[in-house]
């Protein structure tokens, strides 16, 4: 006769097993909590930088004098912001960058205002470096020593920071509201055009 054992499983294995099985749970779980707190503290970073640069930017007070008004193309009733610097007569020369379409005749630049000379220019290129380097090259032509820049709120940090690499003069900002169906195109060019700035076009 054959004599067969049968083995039993020892009722602590079992036990280990559902242990094993508490304790992955309890670390993929903490792994949980440690990405989602990352993932807040990333966005609330991301957000409080958005609003800090783009939505209000810190910028100095206009002062009540300087050689030059530039009004730099983009969105927003730049021109009515322009206009009113100008009638407050805080430079002698207000200058309308204004798209490579556009006739650059006086006749087609801001209103005559008395005792203000209003120019236009075509930006090469047409971006915000090409109206720094412009800025920069009328800087040093006419030996101006400060100017105000004309923009929009998500712009004025930006465009402070190219126009500070070309003219080594003080250099202002006003802002005219932007459109509110234009933020949400305007916040990520924004965000990209800086981050090229900040890395990849560091000169003038």
């Amino acid at each position: 006769m054959t004599v067969r054992s049968r083995q039993h499983s020892s009722p602590d294995t079992g036990v280990d097993e559902r242990s094993a099985l508490t304790d992955r749970k309890a670390r993929r779980s903490r792994v949980r909590r440690r990405v989602a707190v990352v993932a807040v503290v990333l966005f609330v970073t991301f957000a409080a930088t958005t609003v800090r640069v783009f939505v209000w930017p810190s910028l100095p007070p206009l002062p009540d004098h300087v050689d030059a008004i530039i009004e730099l193309a983009g969105p927003g009733d730049r021109d009515a912001v322009t206009t009113a610097l100008a009638k407050q007569h805080l430079a002698p020369v207000v200058i309308q960058s204004t798209l490579a379409r556009d006739v650059t005749a006086a006749e087609n630049c801001l209103p005559p205002i008395s005792g203000v000379t209003i120019e236009c220019f075509n930006p090469v290129p047409g971006t915000t470096r090409g109206e720094a380097r412009y800025i920069g090259e009328q800087g040093a032509a006419h030996n101006w020593h400060s100017v105000i820049i004309v923009t929009t709120p998500d712009h004025a940090w930006r465009a402070r920071l190219r126009v500070e690499r070309c003219f080594p003069g003080q250099v202002y900002v006003a802002t005219s509201p932007l459109p509110k169906w234009d933020w949400l195109r305007q916040i990520p060019y924004q965000w990209a055009a800086t981050v090229k700035a900040e890395l990849f076009q560091r000169d003038c």
